[in-house]
């Protein structure tokens, strides 16, 4: 068997696993079979298995944005007047954090929590799709994190209980604590948490170390149980640092958690709309609709002109429709009504590629090359056209998604959503456009077209 029909195994079985993928999550069949009329339903897999003592569940269906799927949007302002300048930042992020923690524990799916910094205004934008009721949404995110240190114990009439553990209250809290940092050991080089008391803090702490030595002291972020690290030895002068097999990362968000409720960020509203899902029912019916037409267009176009080519072609770009949905399946992509005007540019994008590599063989051929010659010349001189001219979509689609957050770049869930399908489009688009279409092109095309 040579390398171009193991590529096509491959690909076939990969087209297979992705169009099982693709399924919608559930649709209904109706036949008649030998007189029998059967009903059934097929759709997407939904994976639910027990891994060693892990439970997997995984259902494999296109996560809606809040304007497809209706819900709340909240703009919050961050007060950062008792806030130290160099500490704001991190007082945001703090915020942003007690936000996520809020939404995960309250159910919501896919929740967005962005910040924005301009000038003087420090903001939290937050995306609640599902949610319809504007009391309890504004209940949800609009209080101010409340940090807490509580002796972990067995006795009887605990002060405060926390997923089933019995904890007792010792008269520390976040107004108590100035901040937390990450620290690295001298010596071994392990991340850890150095937290600071003020003054009065300071003096409690120290009691209970030197009371309660041995005990755990279990710290709490809106009455959720985050940490509960054992007490090795009387700590005096308010600091004190946590130890344990942390990650980098770990002792990073340990220390946000911490400074969330150390950083007394107050939080007002300054805008809230309810989003129906109405909306994005048309606008899904009106886009898929848009798309299927632009598809058939694109299609046809590519048949009437390049012939044989434009078969391939045409037969490549439905594969790169049931690849695109079955990664957006696949990675848990939130689809917004932008994103779908990505994901419809991107169908003109999918046979950019071989426009380029079917101008280039039709050079070849008329200088009298063979077809087999003329193929591989077509591919391997469009190539730098073709590398260039997606280098830049890739480039683009990275400045509209902003990973790092850089404050002077976009924001905006929606632009976001827009850049990731794009950026998925054009990755894609390279793959089907170059690799499939050649090896399409060499198994089924050998004479000249």
């Amino acid at each position: 068997m040579n390398h171009t029909k193991r590529r096509f195994i491959w690909l076939m079985g990969l087209l297979v696993v992705a169009s099982v993928l693709a399924l919608p999550q559930s649709v209904p069949i109706n036949f008649s079979l030998f007189g029998k009329h059967i009903e059934t339903t097929i759709g997407s897999p939904n994976i639910n298995v027990n891994f060693f003592g892990t439970q997997i569940q995984k259902s494999f269906e296109i996560k809606r944005g809040l304007d497809l799927q209706g819900g709340m949007q909240i703009v919050l302002r961050a007060g950062m007047d008792e806030i130290p300048a160099e500490d704001r930042t991190v007082a945001l992020d703090s915020a942003r954090e007690v936000l996520l923690r809020r939404v995960d524990l309250y159910g919501i799916a896919e929740p967005v929590v962005q910040t924005a910094i301009s000038g003087d205004e420090y903001r939290l934008l937050v995306e609640l799709p599902g949610v319809d009721n504007p009391q309890e949404a504004i209940a949800l995110v609009g209080q101010t994190a409340q940090l807490d240190f509580r002796l972990l114990s067995l006795g009887e009439d605990p002060v405060a209980t926390s997923g089933g553990v019995a904890a007792t209250a010792i008269g520390l809290s976040g107004a108590d604590l100035k901040r937390a940092t990450v620290q690295f050991d001298p010596q071994t080089g392990e991340p850890g948490v150095g937290i600071e008391f003020g003054s009065d803090g300071a003096q409690i702490f120290s009691d209970v170390t030197t009371e309660h030595t041995g005990e755990l002291l279990g710290i709490f972020l809106d009455n959720d149980l985050i940490m509960a690290p054992r007490i090795t030895q009387p700590i005096a002068g308010g600091q004190a640092s946590i130890t344990g097999q942390f990650t980098p990362e770990e002792a990073k968000q340990l220390s946000i958690q911490l400074n969330a409720g150390a950083l007394p960020v107050p939080i007002e509203v300054l805008e809230q709309r309810t989003i129906g899902a109405s909306l994005g029912a048309d606008s899904i019916q009106r886009s898929v609709r848009a798309g299927a037409i632009g598809l058939l267009l694109v299609m046809a176009f590519m048949i009437m002109y390049y012939g044989k080519n434009g078969i391939i072609s045409s037969v490549v770009l439905v594969m790169y429709g049931i690849f695109t949905l079955a990664l957006y399946k696949l990675t848990s992509i939130t689809l917004t009504l932008p994103g779908i005007a990505g994901l419809i540019l991107s169908i003109g994008m999918g046979v950019d590629s071989n426009i380029l590599i079917f101008e280039r063989m039709k050079e070849e051929l008329r200088l009298g090359k063979p077809y087999a010659v003329a193929l591989e010349l077509g591919f391997g001189r469009a190539w730098d056209s073709i590398k260039d001219a997606n280098v830049v979509t890739i480039v683009t689609a990275l400045v509209l998604i902003n990973p790092f957050n850089v404050s002077f770049l976009n924001t905006s869930g929606l632009v976001r959503g827009f850049g990731v399908t794009l950026l998925v489009g054009v990755l894609l688009s390279l793959f089907t456009g170059v690799f499939v279409t050649r090896t399409l092109m060499r198994l089924f095309l050998k004479e000249r077209a």
